[in-house]
């Protein structure tokens, strides 16, 4: 095993006593706040821990089967065979419990856990681009059924032909936001557009943006005096579903120019709340852009970096094939994909992730 994980590991074992001891400290249990952060702290240090002590015995049960096989005065067979068995299960699980430290090793973040907002718009195309915006929701919203997740529509603007200019998305269940960290950046499609009389493939462009929904208790605090709040009446498709009222809300950051909108519900009280929300997570995106900008010169992170300005993505329909430009991965399952199957797309990105983020591990970067 690397010295430098070794290391890390000695070290978090250390902190593990202290941490036992903190949480036992009435005045630590009395500040609600700090006992769940120490508590987060102590379980993934346990669960640390825990595993290297497994491996450390593995390994001197692993050395006395190789001292017993080596030894000379061992002429008895089934001992021979018994040593002999004791090693390959001893290698085998060796392997299994590195893997699981690695993987417990790795930096978390704790907006993986947390529920998203997807944002999509129409770019350079015009019509077909927005068509293509439609598309990608239909995708969106056919793995999130895949998935078991809820979503909902908290803002739309139609393009006229179909599809859309912009669409937010509230996307709600487990670890939503670690799934589709990923898919923010440039979406380039290449095909033939419906209104093409002389099938010349064209290539459109949307952006996608995912932000974790902010935790409530740790959600930023916005300064009313820097809001203006606008009501208007939502658009609607008619019939007795149309919304006579001005309900829709529009929120404006005025530092910023950041806006947020939420039409979804009749309730103007329950529209500005989930308006606030994607205010806060659109601005607690910015600050987090900003900080990886800043960290850029010293780590390159080229996934899930948020960049909306880079083309991660290419669907080419005439070829039925999509590619992730970050980790020069193609498959030819473009219908598939389309209908919401990411799941080989998402596991390649996160593995790809989590291969960086070891690389940092055992270089000792922190």
């Amino acid at each position: 095993m690397n010295p430098t994980l070794v290391d890390r590991i000695e070290r978090l074992t250390l902190r593990l006593t202290e941490l036992d001891a903190l949480l036992a400290d009435p005045a630590v249990a009395a500040d609600i706040k700090r006992y769940r952060s120490l508590s987060r702290e102590q379980a993934e240090a346990a669960e640390i821990v825990g595993l290297f002590r497994r491996r450390r015995g593995c390994e001197s049960d692993l050395a006395a089967a190789r001292e017993i096989l080596a030894d000379p005065a061992t002429d008895d067979p089934g001992m021979e065979a018994m040593a002999r068995e004791e090693i390959a299960t001893c290698e085998a699980r060796l392997e299994q419990l590195d893997a699981a430290l690695q993987a417990a090793l790795l930096p978390k973040d704790p907006d993986d856990a947390r529920n998203a907002f997807l944002e999509i718009r129409a770019g350079t195309g015009g019509d077909e681009s927005a068509l293509f915006a439609g598309d990608l929701a239909r995708m969106y919203q056919r793995y999130c059924e895949r998935q078991g997740w809820r979503t909902e529509i908290l803002s739309e603007h139609a393009a006229e032909l179909g599809g859309y200019k912009e669409l937010v998305l509230r996307i709600e269940g487990d670890a939503v936001y670690a799934r589709l960290r990923f898919e923010s950046g440039g979406h380039r499609v290449q095909r033939v557009p419906a209104t093409e009389s002389q099938g010349r493939i064209h290539t459109s462009a949307c952006t996608v943006a995912v932000m974790p929904e902010p935790d409530e208790a740790e959600e930023l605090q916005l300064n009313p005096a820097e809001l203006r709040i606008d009501t208007y009446r939502a658009s609607g498709a008619g019939g007795q579903h149309v919304n006579r009222t001005d309900s829709a809300i529009r929120i404006t950051h005025l530092p910023t120019g950041i806006v947020a909108e939420c039409q979804d519900d009749r309730s103007q009280h329950r529209n500005k709340a989930k308006a606030l929300a994607v205010l806060a997570a659109r601005l607690r995106e910015k600050e987090q852009g900003e900080r990886l900008t800043r960290e850029a010169a010293t780590r390159k992170a080229l996934i899930g970096s948020g960049d909306r300005s880079d083309r991660i993505r290419t669907y080419n329909f005439p070829q039925g094939r999509v590619t992730d430009h970050r980790i020069n991965l193609t498959l030819y399952r473009l219908a598939a994909v389309m209908e919401g199957d990411l799941d080989e797309l998402i596991a390649a990105l996160q593995a790809e992730r989590a291969a960086q983020q070891l690389a940092q591990l055992e270089t000792g970067i922190t």
